[in-house]
């Protein structure tokens, strides 16, 4: 029996921000560690299907900024709680 797949079978949830993270090289693969990695996951986690979500840092960057405005996209700004961040941190909803 074959099974269809429908478009809402895959999930897509993008997180993006960066940072300093510890780099280590564990059973033959490369690994990544710190603040930075659980940020990025825990916006990650904020996104629904479809969904795009930025720290600061990524939105205020020259090059995505100018990426932003071409593609005429207003990123929407909120603060979020992320589990094991001691402070607020602000998030964008790239739509």
């Amino acid at each position: 029996m074959r099974h269809e797949s429908r478009p809402e079978d895959l999930l897509l949830k993008i997180g993006i921000h960066e940072g300093p993270c510890l780099a280590v090289m564990l059973n033959d693969r490369l690994d990544y560690f710190g603040t930075t990695v659980n940020i990025a996951a825990r916006v990650q986690g904020l996104a629904v299907s479809r969904a795009i979500f930025a720290t600061q840092p990524i939105i205020e960057h020259p090059q995505a900024s100018t990426l932003l405005a071409r593609a005429n996209v207003s990123p929407l700004m909120q603060r979020a709680a992320l589990k094991g961040i001691a402070e607020a941190v602000t998030v964008y909803e790239i739509p």
